[in-house]
């Protein structure tokens, strides 16, 4: 067996606080949020099984058990107990917790002391900038206040998070827009925007990642399936990837799958660049080492980060940690038997990409 450590989950959310019915749990299943079609169940799916695989045991049933006896056992425990049993058993050690999404959602604190781990906060800047946008009055006072708030949030949190592919691939130019382009772009966005309207301008967009990338902190980008990576130009996000070299911000490329290798081709060129690989093996359940290898074969293993984007359900923790350990094990341990292989080395290179490659990225030895 594969030795690793303790995972460091480098990307993932709160978990819900209140009580799920069953089109509550099923909607956090599909990977659109929404409810399955009619005759249908989202448990019927590779992510589905592979929660009735792992999940059942940390709640005391057996695995495989039937959907409705798994959510009995949870509405009998409650909330708390479950939440707190599931996160206990899922191996993560380490949370980078993206606080930006909507919803009653545990904070970083919250989601550490129910799992019995550690927690850093990872700042959405879409987020940040519609805080600041409610609380101003002109695009003068917003950009200034906007300075400050990033500036501040460098000082605490371990990363930035921005989800800009989702809006428009504009976003992703090489290169920061003029003081003209965004006092223009701020003035126009906060007149058309209701309270607490999204961030959608691509200016705007490019202004928050630039202003990231000069804090010096990592970026974590959106690149995949939830970012719709297939609207977004390959050759502009390189562009971009190119122009941010050598500025001291490390690039991490999120949720790649199924554009996962051209992530992994970008953190075998680029030095500052790294991929992301928890969330697709989630998805992929019983084909999750097919798709590890994939990455395996592209990226420098010093390149490769494990996260569980697990959002509402701490299932999706679970799933994630249980189908990254097991994947890995599978795919190094196949490379040892055949003599490809040291055992030594099969250990290295899964501490690295289980812990230790998060751990240096977002210098979390530093921070506690």
């Amino acid at each position: 067996m594969i030795e690793m450590p303790p995972l460091v989950d480098q990307y993932c959310h709160g978990v819900l606080r209140t009580e799920l019915g069953l089109g509550t749990f099923e909607a956090a299943l599909g990977r659109g949020g929404g409810a399955p079609a009619a005759g249908t169940t989202f448990f019927d799916s590779q992510l589905g099984f592979a929660v009735r695989r792992w999940c059942p045991p940390l709640l005391g049933l057996e695995a495989h058990c039937p959907p409705a006896r798994y959510l009995a056992r949870r509405r009998e425990l409650g909330v708390l107990e479950a939440g707190r049993r599931l996160l206990r058993g899922s191996g993560i050690g380490t949370y980078l917790v993206d606080t930006g999404v909507p919803g009653d959602l545990t904070r970083p604190a919250e989601l550490a002391a129910a799992a019995g781990a550690a927690a850093h906060e990872v700042v959405r800047l879409e987020s940040l900038a519609e805080q600041v946008a409610d609380r101003s009055g002109s695009a003068d006072s917003f950009l200034a206040g906007l300075a400050d708030a990033v500036h501040a949030a460098s000082g605490s949190a371990v990363a930035f998070a921005v989800a800009a592919a989702d809006g428009s691939v504009l976003a992703f130019a090489p290169g920061p827009p003029g003081p003209g382009e965004v006092s223009g772009a701020a003035a126009r966005w906060l007149a058309a925007r209701p309270r607490g309207g999204p961030v959608r301008d691509p200016v705007l967009l490019r202004h928050l990642l630039w202003s990231a990338v000069a804090t010096g902190l990592p970026l974590q980008l959106h690149a995949g399936l939830g970012a719709r990576l297939d609207r977004t130009d390959p050759a502009l996000l390189t562009e971009f990837v190119r122009a941010t070299a050598g500025l001291g911000s490390d690039l991490v490329l999120l949720h790649g799958h199924p554009y996962h290798r051209h992530a992994a081709q970008l953190a075998a060129v680029f030095p500052h660049v790294y991929a992301d690989i928890g969330p697709a093996l989630a998805h992929t359940g019983a084909r999750a080492a097919a798709v590890l290898a994939e990455l395996l074969e592209l990226a420098p293993f010093g390149k490769l980060l494990f996260s569980s984007a697990g959002r509402q359900l701490p299932e999706l923790h679970v799933v994630a940690a249980r189908a990254f350990r097991e994947a890995l094990g599978r795919v190094l341990g196949g490379w040892v038997a055949d003599g490809a292989w040291s055992r030594h080395d099969a250990d290295r290179v899964a501490a690295m990409v289980a812990a230790g490659n998060a751990r240096r990225v977002y210098r979390l030895d530093r921070t506690g």
